[in-house]
């Protein structure tokens, strides 16, 4: 028993400081913030129970609010107005937000990733180019039932904000990849869920300031 309940305090503690490393250093990946967590604390990944991505996203919600308060929902309703601005320009893409930016865990590190679907894979390229923004391509992976597909990742900077727009095939907006939190098709929002999203925060807001 004693061994169990330290066993639990030790995934805990791994899933705060993974959680904190993610926060402070913008690392995306939880495979790296566990790994990096379990080296600062002296542990060794393959006798240790690590903890569950979803236990770092609750761990690191706790952690903004405990350190971040004061500052993080302002970054987050600049992110996601930025969102609204480059989702408008891509309307012909029909973007989806994703990400952080849309579960509300974004910081100053975070990008504001998109989903963006085109029937020919060069239009989009080309839109940007037309337009003369700079870009990176990268590609990402992503789960779904059957495995993994790859996809190219457009990364460009609109103002202060990095934005990185995946580009799937138009067909596969009705087919959401897994979430790495909790392995459920991952969440995706329109414009219109957006702007809902952005009006509530702002009410809240003022509610709390009365």
């Amino acid at each position: 028993m004693a061994s169990a309940r330290k066993q639990a305090a030790q995934r805990q503690q791994l899933a705060q400081v993974a959680a904190r490393l993610m926060a402070e250093q913008g690392i995306r990946d939880f495979r790296v913030a566990k790994h990096k967590a379990a080296h600062q604390m002296g542990i060794d990944v393959r006798q240790s129970i690590l903890p569950k991505n979803s236990e770092i996203e609750a761990a690191l919600a706790e952690h903004q609010r405990l350190f971040s308060a004061e500052d993080q929902p302002a970054e987050l309703a600049d992110m996601r107005r930025a969102a609204l601005s480059a989702m408008r320009l891509l309307a012909d893409f029909k973007p989806r937000l994703v990400g952080d930016v849309l579960s509300g865990l974004a910081n100053a590190h975070s990008d504001i990733q998109l989903h963006v679907f085109a029937e020919h894979s060069e239009s989009f390229d080309l839109f940007l180019q037309g337009r003369g923004i700079p870009f990176e391509i990268a590609e990402r992976r992503y789960r779904f039932a059957e495995g993994h597909r790859f996809y190219p990742a457009f990364r460009f900077v609109a103002g202060e904000h990095r934005f990185e727009a995946t580009l799937f095939s138009a067909t596969e907006i009705r087919e959401a990849p897994r979430s790495l939190v909790d392995g459920a098709p991952m969440d995706r929002a329109n414009v219109n869920r957006l702007i809902e999203l952005i009006d509530q925060a702002e009410l809240e807001r003022r509610l709390a300031s009365l």
